[in-house]
């Protein structure tokens, strides 16, 4: 049951991250287009630097400094009078209080715990990406858009949310796509951070030897557990590339693109 339930680990993560991708995302394209320069360097720099590490030491790396930063700032509130100092050589140490979770907390906790942490990690790693694709989407819009919108009274901040956004969603989505492929790819990297998820089910109700299961002895099964998660994937893709593809289709009505074009052109001979 943990194995078919851990599917839904997976589902939800992609839930939760994708919004939340997309957020840092849009925060990152809108401010790379700032005209403040401080703004504009930090969100060309968050860009630059996540999408220029590899995936599996930016987790690595930023899960455990994220949570050694967690609980440094609980040890500095809860425990002011600790006199021995929290890095021992390779040694992170803090007060028992300051722990997160405490080793007392039930097992729950601590996945929970775990999935908070690998949630922020993807949707800052996938931000950034997301991020680049929508700052080219918002140079593709037309400017002559802009200038018929500031034209006809609006502000640059109505042009922007009532004309440059609705539009910069047909020229992004391609892009976004992709991204949504590579996340749904990316999801078994949650057993590298030590949550329970399909990867770690497979392997562990898979092997022959495991603490777990030594009283359901049988062969090496994992092949057969790793090719459901195979189909199970590729068909997850594939619902996914219909649903996009028709979400594109409905953004490129109306619009001049090559999409729209085609779509005009179709329903003329139609």
């Amino acid at each position: 049951m943990a194995f078919y339930t851990s599917f839904g680990t997976g589902l939800l993560l992609l839930a939760i991250t994708a919004p939340l991708a997309l957020g840092f995302g849009f925060m990152a394209a809108s401010g790379s287009r700032a005209h403040f320069t401080p703004v504009r360097w930090l969100a060309n720099i968050y860009m630059a630097v996540v999408r220029g590490v590899p995936d599996i030491a930016f987790f690595l790396f930023f899960v455990i400094a994220l949570d050694q930063g967690i609980e440094w700032m609980r040890h500095q509130m809860l425990c002011p009078d600790w006199d021995q100092p929290i890095r021992q050589g390779n040694d992170f140490i803090v007060c028992q209080a300051a722990k997160m979770p405490q080793n007392s907390a039930p097992e729950m906790y601590h996945q929970i715990y775990g999935f908070a942490l690998a949630v922020l990690t993807f949707a800052i790693v996938f931000g950034a990406f997301a991020g680049n694709v929508l700052a080219g989407a918002f140079k593709a819009v037309p400017y002559g858009q802009i200038e018929t919108a500031e034209a006809y009274g609006m502000t640059k901040r109505q042009a922007f949310w009532r004309i440059m956004v609705p539009q910069m969603w047909t020229y992004a989505l391609p892009g976004l796509s992709n991204l949504w492929m590579v996340l749904i790819k990316a999801t078994p990297l949650l057993f590298l951070l030590g949550v329970e998820d399909v990867v770690y089910w497979a392997r562990e109700l898979g092997g022959t030897k495991t603490a777990r299961f030594t009283d359901y002895p049988h062969g090496d099964w994992r092949m057969y557990y790793f090719f459901a998660l195979l189909v199970f994937y590729l068909l997850f893709t594939k619902v996914s590339e219909i649903v996009l593809t028709r979400i594109n289709r409905k953004l490129s009505h109306g619009q001049a693109t090559a999409a729209g074009e085609a779509m005009r052109k179709a329903e003329a001979t139609s």
